[in-house]
């Protein structure tokens, strides 16, 4: 258990050190680095405590601590993706306001100059 422990600890390292660095660049705001974080050191303290999650995994009604942590963990996933597919709808649609708006423009323009000539 000790191997796996600091093999995950070790990778949580360099998540967070992944993670201050792009808060640094200014790639991530304030409330993303603060989310991932503390996101983080819960991780950690799951895997330096795992009985933890046993005692609130009891309190919510769930058998395991580790069934907790894989319903946590699901739901994170599905609400990001969830998230992503928004922003990615909204991008595609501002896309294609601006093609929309280039090809009017580029028409007008055409159509001056064959009013010139």
């Amino acid at each position: 258990m000790i191997i796996i422990q600091s093999i995950l600890i070790l990778f949580i390292f360099f998540v967070v050190l992944a993670t201050i660095s792009k808060y640094r660049k200014k790639e991530i705001t304030n409330k993303e680095f603060i989310f991932w974080l503390f996101f983080w050191i819960l991780v950690s303290a799951a895997v330096i405590y795992p009985k933890i999650t046993d005692k609130i995994a009891k309190i919510v009604g769930v058998g395991r601590g580790v069934d907790l942590l894989v319903y946590v963990s699901v739901f994170i996933l599905f609400f990001i993706v969830f998230k992503i597919f928004v922003r990615l709808e909204k991008m595609e649609m501002n896309i294609t306001k601006i093609i929309r708006k280039i090809a009017l423009d580029e028409k007008e323009e055409e159509c001056k100059y064959k009013k010139e000539s």
